[in-house]
């Protein structure tokens, strides 16, 4: 996946300007995927120059506000991406390989950090818990695309909440081994 198919299906969604794709972009797509707002006016700019997109202009507007939405090019192009087989996500976690090291060098020095990870993922379930019941708690169950919208969500609450159990389990055993070396 580029970031080329995470834009344009946002500007299927809806058609904005950089400005509003960048902020929606960090209120929705951005919780699994990653931009800069550089990269993602770079990313507009050449999906211009293929056609993916095109702008409309506000004549109201005195600025250089450009709404972009999905040309037919752009939506060929997400049809046959859309249908293309992929892999599944692998887990690619720099903590990890450090637990492994740790793992190697002992000393629980890894333990601030993974405590900081687990606070963070804390975080980011009652974030996404409160978008949760902000935007789907009394949602139609027949809305397909609210549907989708909710299912994608509630994987996240439930990594969320398995990183939680995880580090839970992982941080208070690792205390418990440090305390039988020193005895």
């Amino acid at each position: 996946m580029s970031l080329a198919h995470v834009l344009l299906t946002s500007l299927i969604e809806k058609p904005s300007t950089g400005f509003e794709l960048a902020r929606r972009f960090d209120r929705s797509m951005g919780f699994f995927w990653n931009a800069t707002h550089q990269q993602i006016y770079r990313e507009l700019n050449g999906m211009l120059k293929k056609g993916w997109i095109s702008t409309l202009e506000d004549q109201a507007d005195t600025g250089r506000k450009k709404t972009y939405q999905v040309e037919q090019l752009g939506r060929v192009e997400l049809t046959e991406w859309m249908v293309k087989q992929g892999q599944p996500a692998q887990l690619r976690e720099e903590i990890m390989v450090r637990l492994r090291l740790e793992a190697q060098f002992g000393g629980n020095t890894i333990l601030p950090e993974l405590e900081r990870h687990l606070v963070l993922h804390q975080e980011n379930l009652k974030l996404y818990q409160q978008i949760f019941n902000k935007d789907f708690a009394h949602a139609d169950p027949q809305d397909r695309t609210l549907y989708i919208h909710k299912m994608i969500l509630q994987l996240g609450i439930d990594l969320e909440n398995g990183w939680i159990d995880w580090l839970s389990q992982l941080i208070p055993q690792l205390k418990e081994f440090e305390n039988k070396e020193k005895t």
